[in-house]
């Protein structure tokens, strides 16, 4: 397994307070395998393996070159990791992402730095060298040879230059400014062309690992006749400012060399040294003028700096260098990036205010003030931006949230950098909101009226009621049931079916047992905890025409042969006077109760007349000797309804001047059935009535002026008398009426008397 160092052991302090803690450092070699250890990330973070399924710990990076494992938390290379690809000669290299943690919602950073391994040879950028040297040279003259490049960095980059052992020439190290290490070839003894035209020497570039690495060239050394005066620049080191956004063809620079020589020797061509391809491949320089011009587009973000090796060869092949340092100047041409890296949607509406809603990171390639970012939130959203470290932000709740007023936010994040001109760029946050049960069902109104006409079938439908609910899915599932009613009746007078909410009857309704009833239903959700609410239903029973009138007066003979009651008309009435009233009444109300009277039957039918709305029974004429002295009226009592109902009603009459004279036309029982006493007894009887009848003579001008007005109170009622004659003729018993309103009822011997006062019929109403 690879060598794993903590650079920040123990857990983090601070994880839950508002300070930016500091970031997690690992160290690893490069070059390791995949699947080995970094880190106990999970650990190192303070969670518990049980902790870990619940805080989904994730990695957000843009290139995943590690990877966290779910059961235990250990942070593992997920792909091969290559120092020198990765941050190139940079002498620290590092990879930094961030660990978001949710269930809450939080986000640590994470620093690996990557070690350097000794997996890179020094190496010259060409296999041989040329090199024409005049035998005139003199000892330690100096010749630049170049640099080997070592990817490696520290103790494993280029440390030294070796050179095959010879007589003429030892090869040294020297160090420029930039910390780049060139070997130079020193000529320790003067060359003799004659003895040796040509050396061939094998330079060894070595690093400083263990164990060591080398790369070789091949040295050509050609002796020639005397140049004894090299090419001379003006300077050893030129700097140029460019900006990246300089198009191909644009002059970088002109550099010049002297030589003080003559002739062939003293002409001076200029060329690149040994420099790398993609440098050669951004300038050219003119041979004859030195001229460096642009022939590639720079790019700030991937190169902030060039050298370029000039060389200044004159005629005799001896050549002079010099150094161009181009320095690239950012332009702002990289548009800010918005990342989201992470988002919580959705969220519930009953969120507490500054709940973390979603992670976002800002970046932008430029550098200084191009590189400047600020990030913003546009839209009407109870969201807010709260900034977090390296160029993250939260998106948080600023406010409470409601699903039924919006059930997803739409916001857009914007970034601007501060260069000029400015770039931004944008995008979209979709944050849903779910449901939570904070609604209760409403009715469509509080209080809903039904009309059902009586006699209705059982099961036949009331209303529907309806009830909303604002919240989504089970929590705005409405169901109805019944609270309970103000009848009191078992069972309940309605039913209501739980999803549709109509209203049936339960059984048949009587107008003339309830007119009205209330029940209560009440609508409740599938939440949990249920809401609810109540709406009450009246319900109107509306008449229709199923009783028919009942008669009160006159009452039906009684059984046994019993006689039925009877009126006396003295045979010297006049027209109009008053024989009797039919008094009937109806159970059902409005026109079903509107009563109406006619006579059906009728001997004389010219002697009598029936109200037809009072029914009083009054003589139409005068009564002639030739009217039989009984008389049997039937009257008919009609109500309004649709379909109309009807009853009868019997009246006797007797025409007589006199009770006595009345009684023998009233009896009917055969001879010797009444007993001498009893038969007296009805004589003294009849006696005491005809007294009676004296006195109530003189009160009927009294009640005529005062009929409009209705009877006192205690005229409302007179008892009936009993008499008895010694005739076995007689009757058993009789009814007498004389009051316009109140009628006395006599019952058989041996049975209660029974009094009974009738309110005048109801007046009829206006069509």
């Amino acid at each position: 397994a690879a060598e794993r160092v903590l650079l920040l052991p123990a857990v983090l302090l601070g994880l839950c307070c508002r300070a930016e803690p500091e970031p997690i450092r690992y160290a690893i070699p490069e070059e390791l395998s995949r699947g080995s250890l970094v880190g106990p990330l999970a650990r190192d973070l303070g969670l518990s393996p049980a902790e870990l399924p619940a805080r989904k710990l994730r990695l957000s990076a843009e290139r995943q070159y590690f990877g966290v494992s779910g059961d235990k938390g250990n942070l593992y290379v997920s792909e091969r990791l290559d120092r020198e690809d990765m941050c190139g000669e940079a002498p620290i290299c590092s990879v930094s992402f961030e660990v978001l943690v949710h269930n809450p919602l939080n986000v640590f950073h994470v620093e690996v730095a990557i070690q350097d391994v000794n997996d890179n040879a020094p190496r010259f950028l060409r296999d041989n060298f040329q090199l024409e040297i005049n035998e005139f040279t003199s000892p330690d003259t100096r010749f630049y040879l170049g640099t080997a490049e070592d990817a490696d960095v520290g103790s494993n980059s280029l440390q030294s230059y070796e050179l095959e052992e010879n007589r003429y020439f030892e090869v040294e190290m020297k160090e420029s400014e930039d910390g780049s290490k060139f070997a130079e070839l020193v000529l320790r003894r003067a060359l003799d062309r004659e003895s040796e035209q040509s050396l061939r020497l094998v330079l060894t570039a070595l690093d400083g690992g263990d164990p060591p690495r080398s790369g070789t060239a091949q040295l050509y050394i050609n002796v020639t006749d005397a140049n004894d005066n090299p090419p001379v620049f003006a300077q050893n080191r030129y700097r140029v400012s460019l900006r990246e956004d300089a198009p191909p063809g644009s002059v970088v620079m002109n550099v010049s060399a002297t030589d003080a020589d003559a002739g062939t020797n003293a002409r001076i061509t200029y060329g690149f040294g040994e420099m790398s391809a993609k440098v050669l491949q951004k300038f050219v320089v003119d041979a004859e003028s030195g001229t460096i011009t642009l022939q590639e587009a720079l790019d700030f973000e991937d190169t902030r700096s060039l050298s370029l090796a000039v060389e200044a060869r004159d005629g005799g092949g001896l050549v002079a260098h010099c150094k161009v340092e181009v320095e690239v100047l950012d332009v702002n041409d990289n548009v800010p990036e918005v990342i989201l890296t992470s988002v919580s949607s959705p969220v519930p509406e009953d969120a507490p205010v500054g709940t973390v809603a979603a992670m976002v990171k800002v970046r932008d390639r430029d550098s200084g003030d191009n590189g400047q970012v600020r990030c913003e939130l546009l839209g009407e959203a109870p969201l807010s931006l709260v900034a977090s470290s390296g160029g993250s932000y939260k998106v948080v709740t600023a406010s409470a949230l409601d699903r039924e007023q919006a059930a997803e936010h739409r916001v857009t994040l914007v970034a601007r950098d501060r260069g000029s001109p400015v770039l931004s760029s944008s995008a979209e946050l979709v944050l849903e909101v779910s449901d939570v049960n904070d609604n209760a069902p409403v009715f469509e109104e509080e209080v809903y009226s039904a009309y059902v006409a009586e006699n209705n079938a059982a099961g036949a439908p009331v209303l529907r009621v309806l009830a909303r609910d604002a919240d989504a899915g089970a929590n705005g599932r409405v169901s109805y049931w019944l609270e309970g009613g103000s009848t009191g009746t078992a069972p309940p007078p309605v039913s209501v079916e739980s999803r549709s909410g109509a209203v049936y009857a339960q059984y048949s309704f009587d107008y003339e047992q309830c007119r009205e009833l209330a029940v209560a239903i009440r609508a409740q959700d599938s939440g949990v905890p249920a809401r609810s609410s109540t709406a009450t239903v009246r319900i109107f029973v509306l008449d229709r025409n199923d009783n028919a009138p009942r008669v009160l007066w006159p009452t039906a003979a009684a059984a046994g042969g019993e006689t039925p009651p009877f009126e006396v008309v003295p045979r010297s009435a006049e027209v109009g006077y008053l024989v009797a009233k039919v008094v009937a009444v109806d159970a059902d109300a409005g026109r079903n109760a509107w009563l109406s009277y006619e006579l059906l039957q009728a001997p004389e039918p010219a002697l009598f007349r029936l109200g037809p709305q009072n029914g009083e029974v009054r003589t139409a004429r005068a009564v002639s000797e030739r009217d039989a002295a009984k008389q049997r009226l039937v009257a008919l009592v009609k109500d309004h309804g649709q379909p109309a109902l009807s009853a009868t009603a019997t009246l006797h009459v007797v025409l007589a001047e006199s009770l006595q004279e009345a009684l023998p036309e009233l009896s009917e029982r055969p001879a010797g059935v009444d007993s001498p006493a009893e038969l007296q007894f009805y004589l003294v009887l009849a006696l005491a009535l005809l007294s009676a009848l004296f006195l109530l003579s003189l009160l009927l001008a009294l009640l005529a002026r005062l009929r409009r007005a209705g009877p006192p109170p205690v005229l409302r009622c007179l008892n009936a008398q009993r008499f008895s004659l010694a005739s076995a003729a007689f009757p058993a018993d009789f009814c007498e009426g004389t009051l316009p309103y109140s009628y006395n009822l006599c019952v058989a011997p041996g049975r209660a008397v029974t009094e009974a006062a009738f309110l005048p019929p109801p007046s009829l109403p206006a069509e």
